[in-house]
């Protein structure tokens, strides 16, 4: 007997999404940031959710809500020091994540800044994969990686091209695992889309705005948060105002937290890492956040317009999407073109010059787009939508 495409339909048993089992995919929560903000939001849509991640730091989640999550990890959380130096083990995470059994599950969500999209699932799983980013230092940050690494000459460089080259070979092949593809911002869904050749949808990340005032008074100083990575420009945030000698706090930690404190002066405050709640009251009291690197999104931007903090930023990447800049009208912020001290610095002059026109209802209103609330309606609303034509035979994309 031949079935017709429509009878095979009528053929399937459908499952509600209530009765699925889902697992979820995370590479590495070995602290806890923006990526891990959106792992703690979809354990809240699907609290029986099951974790895995190629490697674990749980003495870094303490206090966060991932403080009680469990992970079940691949052999790398075995190896030497691969809490701390997970990053030594890059060559080995396409076999890592390949190694991972997920057989049992109807659906599964990687939640991917690397490699964790590449996971292995059946013709009848449904796999959907939340992008905050392809692999940066395979693809567009390929040569700026080698440079800040230091690896632009010698048998170093010769074999990280090699692995990076291999990397990006997986990677594309990997990338047709997954059958539908969520991105954190069009930013990324237009890098979906060049380097995979395949469509995304997207779901802004989650932002707690709930947990940030922004009816308090501001004070006469800069704030930057961010990690101390080469991508973040830190140094470049530093060196411009220790030129201009504008009061600046820095809260963050990182590799190259040296670099950077070599280049402040006096009037540059390093904090280092700071506790939530110390974050938070610089945020709500700034007068401007500065932002120079390129965001794939920027969670932490979205955060300081919550707290009614207008915003400098380098205008590309996420922060074209979640700060509104002068002269439009609710203006949130103002972007430099290049990232220079020389464009830093006539941004904050600009932004000075205007500073009564940035409103801190204005910032709020804006940072309210991108609420937790949002997100968890959108994401569940949407997995149910894929799940249901998954079951159907439909295209998903």
């Amino acid at each position: 007997m031949c079935y017709g495409k429509n009878d095979l339909r009528n053929l399937k048993h459908t499952k509600p999404l209530e009765q699925t089992r889902v697992a979820l995919v995370h590479e590495w929560p070995v602290m806890y940031g923006g990526s891990e903000q959106v792992v703690a939001t979809i354990l809240d849509i699907f609290p029986e959710v099951d974790l895995y991640a190629l490697v674990c730091d749980p003495e870094e989640l303490r206090g966060t809500p991932l403080e009680n999550a469990s992970f079940q990890t691949s052999f790398i959380q075995s190896l030497p020091k691969s809490r701390k130096k997970y990053r030594w083990y890059l060559p080995l995470m396409p076999l890592a994540v390949e190694q991972l059994d997920l057989r049992p599950y109807d659906i599964v969500i990687s939640s991917s800044h690397a490699v964790a999209k590449g996971v292995l699932t059946r013709a009848n799983q449904l796999h959907v994969s939340y992008t905050h980013t392809p692999v940066r230092y395979a693809w567009d940050l390929y040569l700026d990686y080698l440079a800040s690494s230091g690896l632009e000459r010698g048998i170093k460089s010769y074999m990280a091209r090699i692995t990076l080259h291999y990397l990006r070979l997986w990677d594309s092949v990997a990338a047709n695992r997954v059958d539908a593809y969520l991105a954190n911002s069009f930013y990324v869904k237009r890098r979906i889309e060049k380097l995979y050749r395949r469509p995304a949808q997207v779901i802004y990340p989650p932002v707690d705005v709930e947990r940030y005032r922004s009816d308090l008074p501001r004070e006469d100083f800069f704030l930057a948060v961010s990690r101390f990575v080469p991508y973040k420009r830190m140094d470049l945030i530093v060196e411009a105002f220790t030129r201009m000698g504008k009061p600046l706090v820095v809260i963050g930690g990182g590799p190259e937290f040296e670099k950077v404190q070599s280049l402040a002066g006096r009037n540059v405050k390093l904090l280092g890492h700071q506790p939530d709640d110390v974050v938070t009251d610089y945020l709500q009291r700034a007068c401007a956040f500065v932002f120079a690197a390129e965001e794939d999104f920027g969670i932490v931007a979205v955060e300081a317009q919550a707290a009614g903090c207008p915003i400098i930023a380098y205008g590309r990447g996420g922060a074209l999407e979640t700060v509104q800049g002068w002269p439009d009208p609710g203006a949130t912020g103002v972007f430099f073109d290049a990232q220079t001290p020389e464009s830093v610095e006539k941004a904050v002059d600009l932004f000075e010059a205007h500073a009564d026109e940035f409103s801190s209802e204005a910032c709020r209103s804006n940072a309210e787009r991108f609420s937790r609330e949002r997100f968890m309606m959108e994401f569940r609303s949407t997995v149910e939508d894929l799940w249901e034509r998954f079951q159907h035979g439909e295209e998903l994309e």
